[in-house]
């Protein structure tokens, strides 16, 4: 399609919806009762009397209804799949043609990104939902968590392990209504409605949001750390502040992930180890506390440190070099700070250079 083509059939389209007030009350009317003349028409609507042969006459223009030239003249509606056959087909010829000249834009040179649409916030969502390999933190209103039920799903059946916060509390559905199981590994409710949005995949790619800004009334904002080390900042807010504070528990999935495990949680990784009980083997990606170099560290788990707040989490590893403590993000007194956590039965999980 050459460009003076497209340019045409883009102000088509944009012409046969550029409907005002008047022009939709009456066109919804005429295809509800199918035959009116204009005064039952300005009977059944707020359309002053005088206006009504305009907009009937707007509607005969953009071929959405016939007028038939009467007394008094009847407005007939048109089949909706005879009135826009032509702007379907013109509208998929169009997204084809846009597709085609579409550039996505490179996101990955911004680690930070402030965005303000409430549909670009639902986009982010969706995207770091679906990006998860291995590990998904999640804090949804009850709206979002049923738009989002299939991509939950669909992550869980794949083995990601999903932490699920359902806020506010009150209003978050029932297990006996919602199958909780289905979508998080693990789920709970937290109360008030102060409690923000957040999606956290692999411990990097987030976005967090506050309730305001997924209401349309609203000019608020949403803050995307696209897979940036920043991430950990979301991601520890939500282990620390918002799951710990979460006292009801809505749902579990006792059947568990199979070994090997990844993990970006120190937290979550701890958890399962104490719940799991036996002897386990880890692989650790992370940097040395002290130098900053980047570091990976292979053993026996010989001891956990875990406090029941949650807020507190660490491993030691028994190596060829001897032990090696092990913590999260930020760590100081530990001797690695973990970034990637992988979790085996029989030995030390591979890891890819």
């Amino acid at each position: 399609m050459a460009q003076d083509e497209l340019r045409s059939t883009v102000e088509r389209v944009g012409d046969r919806f550029n409907l005002g007030e008047y022009e939709i009350d009456a066109y919804l009317t005429v295809l509800e009762h199918g035959k009116l003349t204009a005064s039952e028409i300005a009977d059944r609507t707020d359309i002053p009397q005088p206006r009504v042969y305009d907009t009937v006459r707007s509607l005969s223009d953009r071929g959405l209804v016939e007028l038939r030239e009467s007394r008094p003249m009847k407005i007939v509606a048109i089949d909706p799949d005879e009135a826009f056959g032509d702007v379907q087909s013109s509208l998929e010829e169009m997204i084809d043609e846009l597709g085609a000249r579409y550039t996505a834009p490179a996101r990955d040179t911004e680690a930070v990104s402030l965005v303000k649409s409430r549909s670009t916030i639902l986009r982010y969502l969706e995207e770091v939902i679906e990006s998860a390999e291995y590990e998904l933190a999640l804090s949804l209103t009850p709206d979002l968590l049923r738009r989002f039920e299939a991509h939950l799903s669909k992550v869980t059946d794949a083995g990601v392990s999903v932490d699920l916060l359902v806020t506010p509390a009150t209003n978050a559905p029932s297990p006996a209504e919602f199958d909780y199981p289905d979508v998080a590994t693990t789920a709970r409710a937290r109360r008030g409605i102060t409690t923000p949005v957040i999606a956290v995949a692999d411990g990097t790619y987030s976005i967090y949001a506050t309730q305001d800004a997924l209401r349309d009334d609203q000019d608020r904002y949403g803050v995307i750390f696209n897979r940036s080390a920043l991430g950990f900042l979301v991601s520890g807010f939500f282990g620390t502040v918002l799951w710990t504070t979460a006292e009801e528990t809505l749902g579990e999935d006792g059947d568990g992930r199979p070994y090997p495990r990844r993990y970006a949680s120190i937290r979550r990784c701890v958890k399962d180890l104490i719940d799991g009980g036996g002897e386990f083997y880890a692989t650790i990606e992370g940097r040395d506390v002290e130098t900053g170099d980047p570091r990976v560290v292979r053993g026996t788990i010989s001891d956990v440190a875990f406090e029941m707040t949650e807020e507190v989490a660490s491993l030691t590893l028994e190596t060829d070099d001897g032990l090696v403590t092990v913590g999260g993000r930020v760590a100081a007194l530990e001797d690695v700070e973990a970034h990637v956590i992988r979790i085996g039965r029989d030995e030390p999980p591979a890891y890819d250079e």
